[in-house]
């Protein structure tokens, strides 16, 4: 403890400092890099201001204290306005409008009215179990090389790859007797709709100015996996570049009370996505993300098509906007004939084929779900069309992952146990997103990946133009969806072929292990490496903690692993490694584990995994089935959807499964198309509010959805991005007309807002309709993140 005379020492040194750490900061970020995020690149600055103080309060006083505890209120404010955190620390504002209780929001504001950051995108993932860093504060487990844990170092995470987790693909693999091929790639799909992680925005080290593609020094954010000797690349890698994910703004309940910001004790992971299942896949998690995938120009809610290629007559996911993108490209073509990376509501929609052709598939319904609206519904805007169609994608995402997905995963015995029947909407439970869930559990799926992805022809057969191909090869080649078949010869093999079974002796594929992300990057990664890495980069507590934290016994020693673990290889291998049980990585151990009767996982993945499904349900104002958000007859029509029908429908497939996870023969255990029951859209149908009023007003950069309320007509309006409202939020329909005149839309001056910054202050904030544009000056260059500028960056 710090006694009271020094303490207050410590504190009056720190309150008089200028709190010039965070400028000083900024001139470690001077490399633009093209997905840098302003509140990732802002947090990292909050947060090595803090480390920095620290260190400086350390040498002072040779004493380890947790320096917002010293820091007055005022201090803390100057510290976060000084970062750019400021705008990302304040609560929002929530609409009690119609709009508002028929729509979730697009960055998931709001769907707890209490607690309107829950669940939202770029907030801190929750602790259920307080981090376990080497210092206390922000330091990755292994980070110091000579650190111990129950007497043992931690063993390289490479290593453990090569011991335990590798397999050649010249393997036989073993298949999985009752799921295809697709229950991979959906949970591949519906992690990337809940969970991302962003990593640092900087790829050089913040002290020093250390490349991180090039050091196997570990100086944040370089976080490198070192290579041991005897490993097949140590020839000719020291170590595999790894940036550390960003930290947070603010503390784990989101830093939205400033008298609350002592309580920052230690490094807190962003989810750049809203944690809801929502068909942010699809959609987006952002404003700005929402407004690049909607068409404008149509009159029924459609989203941007590509304009330049189809797959045959079926409609393809746009390019993005960036020329030359990263992605790879068909050998020896010229400039003219490039494929660029397609654009969705989630940026690694081109990571592999598959993921890009599920990705396409809902880009397809939610147009044929917006075409049919318009028919039944004339009488609908292009706004109301578009939200109603997103709204049932959204549900159809959440039946196909409850109903259809997580009992196969985690038995029927274990969902009973964990999530159990739905009671409705309970506003005090958190349906953010844990730390141990995005970081280790739900990352599971990576030992069930095969090392071919399957292309078949009309007849389930080896398709003879388009034969299938080796994994690695498929990575960030979104061409070869265009030039190679389309979507067709993809979903056949998804649907034909099985899983691979996850197995002991049969852990993570060459692919992935030796060859990850191959086409695009000078050094091949390491997925399983980068599981293990990223959980100490997290500080996840060991794999003894998360089994006494569901209530399951704790194995201290060799004899007790054997209860849970039936391959006595595996656990002489995993303790010859770590040296002790309490030491196991949890995504390590969680995958050990004997799978559960008619599961795919183990109990403390089950555990893990139901918790949090549990709370995404029950915690989302939305949830499919809570009362008031549809319709009786539109449950009922939602329920009898399915992930084949939607193939059915968007694809030119006519023979499916029923059930599009169980792997079958072709043709015995598949179907006609027209045996497949779908959605009747008729059960959305409205008759035209009748009233003397005549049509609503329209207004300038503004939209309006129709309600009814006891029997009355109301409009609720909601401006654009970028403007808003004066007057009314709603009208009313009366004998005597609306209610009121329109409200109108008014241009935001993001320049004059003090309290939410829109430009760091290493930029100028010049206002234009509907948005802002920061500007520096002639010897500095706009960062990408459009916020702030890079360069030698004077200090003010």
């Amino acid at each position: 403890m710090v006694d009271k005379a020094i303490y207050q020492t410590m504190k009056r040194d720190i309150n008089v400092s200028k709190l010039s750490t965070s400028i000083e900061l900024m001139s470690f970020f001077k490399r633009p890099d093209p997905e840098s995020k302003t509140i990732s690149r802002a947090a990292e600055v909050m947060e090595m201001s803090l480390i920095l103080i620290q260190t400086r309060v350390h040498q002072k006083y040779k004493r380890s204290v947790n320096v917002t505890g010293l820091l007055s209120p005022n201090a803390l404010k100057a510290l976060t306005s000084a970062s750019g955190c400021l705008p990302h620390m304040q609560p929002p504002t929530c609409s009690s409008g119609c709009f508002a209780r028929k729509y979730r929001s697009i960055n998931g504001n709001c769907n707890n009215r209490n607690n309107p950051r829950w669940g939202a995108s770029n907030t801190a993932l929750v602790r259920w179990l307080a981090p376990n860093y080497e210092d206390g504060f922000s330091q990755p487990k292994g980070w110091n090389s000579e650190h111990t844990y129950r007497g043992f170092k931690l063993p390289l995470v490479r290593e453990v790859t090569n011991k335990i987790l590798r397999i050649a693909n010249k393997t036989t693999m073993a298949e999985d007797n009752l799921y295809s091929h697709i229950l991979v790639e959906w949970g591949q799909y519906i992690d990337h709709d809940f969970a991302f992680t962003p990593q640092s925005t900087s790829q050089a080290a913040f002290q020093g100015g250390a490349d991180c593609r090039t050091t196997c020094q570990n100086l944040n954010p370089c976080f490198p996996i070192k290579v041991p000797e005897r490993d097949p690349r140590s020839s000719i890698n020291e170590c595999i570049t790894f940036y550390r994910s960003s930290p947070t703004c603010g503390a784990a309940d989101q830093g939205t009370d400033f008298e609350r910001l002592s309580n920052l004790n230690c490094r807190q992971q962003i989810n750049a996505v809203t944690s809801f299942i929502d068909a942010s896949t699809v959609y987006g998690s952002t404003p700005v993300q929402e407004r690049k995938l909607r068409d404008y120009s149509s009159e029924e809610g459609l989203l941007l098509m590509n304009t330049k290629y189809k797959d045959g007559k079926r409609e393809l996911l746009p390019f993005v906007d960036q020329e030359p993108s990263p992605c790879a490209q068909e050998p020896n073509i010229t400039q003219n004939e490039r494929v660029e990376c397609f654009l969705a509501g989630e940026s690694r929609a081109n990571e592999v084929l598959t993921l890009a052709s599920m990705h396409t598939l809902w880009m397809r319904e939610h147009n044929r779900l917006a075409k049919t609206l318009h028919k039944v519904n004339p009488h609908w805007n292009s706004e109301t069309i578009y939200h109603e169609a997103r709204k049932i994608i959204g549900a159809l995402h959440q039946i196909i992952t409850m109903r259809d997905y997580i009992p196969k995963i985690l038995g029927s015995q274990a969902f009973d146990q964990f999530i159990g029947t739905y009671e409705g909407y309970d506003e005090t439970v958190n349906p953010t997103l844990s730390n141990v869930f995005a970081t280790a559990a739900f990352r599971f799926g990576h030992t069930t990946i095969s090392p071919r992805i399957q292309r078949l022809d009309e007849n389930y057969k080896e398709h003879p133009t388009y034969p299938s191909i080796n994994l690695h090869k498929t990575f960030f080649s979104p061409w070869r969806i265009i030039k190679e078949g389309g979507l067709d010869p993809l979903f056949r093999g998804l649907l034909a072929k099985p899983a691979k079974l996850q197995m002991s002796s049969q852990m993570m594929i060459e692919e992935l292990t030796e060859k990850l992300f191959a086409l695009t990057n000078a050094v091949a990664l390491d997925l399983a490496s980068l599981n293990l890495q990223r959980g100490r980069d997290h500080g996840l507590p060991g794999y003894n903690d998360w089994r006494e934290f569901c209530k399951l016994e704790r194995l201290e020693t060799k004899a007790n692993l054997r209860k849970v673990i039936s391959d006595l290889d595996f656990v002489e291998k995993i303790m010859d490694l770590y040296g002790h049980p309490d030491n196991i990585d949890i995504w390590l151990g969680g995958l050990a584990e004997d799978f559960l009767p008619a599961a795919r996982i183990g109990p403390l993945f089950a555990c893990l995994i139901g918790k949090q499904m549990k709370a995404l349900r029950e915690g989302d104002r939305f949830w499919w089935e809570n009362p008031g958000v549809f319709t009786s007859a539109q449950r009922n029509e939602l329920s009898q959807h399915s992930l084949s029908r939607v193939i059915c429908d968007n694809t030119a497939i006519t023979e499916v499964p029923l059930d599009a996870f169980r792997v079958g023969q072709y043709p015995e255990n598949f179907i006609d198309c027209d045996q497949v029951p779908g959605l009747n859209l008729l059960a959305w149908r409205e008759n035209p509010q009748q009233g003397s009023c005549g049509p609503p007003p329209q207004i300038e950069n503004g939209v309006f959805v129709q309600c009814a309320s006891s029997g009355q007509s109301i409009i609720s309006y909601v401006c654009h991005h970028g403007f808003h409202l004066l007057g009314p939020e709603e009208l009313t329909c009366s004998i005597r007309g609306w209610s009121s005149d329109p409200p109108i839309c008014k241009d935001i001056n993001e320049c004059e807002n003090a309290a939410r910054p829109a430009c760091h202050s290493s930029a100028s904030c010049v206002n234009i309709k509907g948005s802002y544009r920061c500007i520096c000056s002639d010897s500095y260059l706009l960062s990408e993140d459009g916020h702030s500028c890079t360069g030698n960056i004077p200090y003010k």
